[in-house]
């Protein structure tokens, strides 16, 4: 056979003015194409290319950013024989890729996927990273570095493409990162531009143990530091944009000649409400250390209360997803200070 000589057009006449040309084995084989075939056509100099094992790419030029992307898809989505005839090459629709059979984009691609403006350019990486389940029997090979996980996130699909959550890409990306440059401009990137919350970042970089590296502890300082400041942004937003009256902002409380009851992010006086952030990211990665964070959180809480002061409880993400709601939550808690006995008398100093 001439390995020159194209195939019939039959079979695939009708991928010829598709976008995406890039084809496992096991799909050309579904178009009456043999894997004969298909290596004849991807020798030197032949109208194909082997993109990695068992991937083809129906053209001979260099293959664009998504089809690397679906490429290293493809070959990281490979099952068993006995598997693959069970899945169908084509998803339904409303279902993603059968073919990718739990495979996704993470890292650093993830991130230019998620419009990250500090993650390099997907053509410039000389690697694609594709989390897989870690029982997937498979090795990195050419340009697709697989990365296993015993739990798989749910992706998101961008472009048709199947992609990690921006907390988990981040946390494949830093481990590949020495730079502490890049590891703080993606981070700070991540909180700044809305992706996500610090301490959803925080957590998958606890669970991939890289807070271990000092680069990634300074970071994540900055992360947190990013992320409250945002937040503390939010909530002046939410008292001017809804019409709250002004409250006393960071401040401490005392009992008058006692201890220190604690600070708050926001005091109303006149109504014994408070407002407390909580922006915990533990950075140590141990569990109880965040069970001791929202054990001082609870500990404040009810001592406030107990003097008769309302506390109310936002997260940043709240803030972030649903403002108006809190500052319901807010005007209620004000209002009802007129049905309930008078507080405690306590200092207000700045914090």
């Amino acid at each position: 056979m001439n390995h020159n000589t194209p195939l019939s057009p039959l079979p695939l006449a009708h991928l010829a003015d598709a976008q995406l040309r890039v084809m496992s084995t096991a799909q050309l084989g579904e178009h009456g194409v043999s894997a004969a075939d298909a290596g004849a056509h991807c020798r030197p100099g032949g109208p194909w290319q082997q993109l990695l094992p068992g991937v083809c790419l129906l053209h001979p030029g260099p293959p664009t950013s998504e089809e690397r992307l679906h490429g290293a898809l493809l070959y990281a989505g490979r099952l068993p024989a006995r598997q693959a005839r069970a899945v169908p090459s084509q998803p339904r629709a409303g279902e993603p890729h059968a073919a990718y059979a739990d495979a996704m984009i993470t890292g650093l691609a993830a991130l230019a996927l998620h419009r990250f403006s500090s993650a390099p350019p997907l053509l410039s990486l000389d690697r694609i990273d594709v989390l897989v389940p870690r029982t997937r029997r498979l090795r990195s090979v050419g340009f697709a570095r697989l990365v296993r996980s015993p739990a798989m996130p749910t992706p998101q699909q961008i472009t048709g493409v199947p992609v990690a959550p921006v907390p988990r890409a981040l946390a494949d990306a830093v481990a590949q990162l020495a730079d502490a440059g890049a590891v703080r401009r993606l981070l700070t990137e991540a909180v700044r531009g809305g992706h996500c919350e610090p301490a959803a970042v925080v957590r998958e970089l606890n669970q991939a143990r890289l807070l271990t590296r000092p680069h990634v502890v300074d970071a994540v300082d900055s992360l947190i530091a990013e992320g409250r400041a945002i937040a503390e942004d939010r909530l002046y937003r939410m008292v001017a944009e809804h019409g709250l009256p002004d409250p006393m902002w960071n401040v401490d409380l005392r009992l008058p000649g006692g201890p220190h009851l604690g600070g708050v992010d926001a005091y109303w006086p006149d109504q014994a409400v408070a407002v407390e952030l909580d922006t915990r990211a533990p950075r140590q990665g141990l569990r109880q250390d965040d069970d001791a964070l929202w054990s001082e959180y609870a500990r404040k809480r009810e001592h406030l209360e107990r003097l008769g002061i309302t506390v109310v409880h936002i997260t940043p993400r709240k803030l972030r997803d649903s403002l108006e709601q809190q500052a319901t939550v807010v005007r209620t808690a004000l209002m009802a200070s007129n049905d309930r006995e008078p507080a405690a008398y306590v200092v207000v100093l700045p914090s």
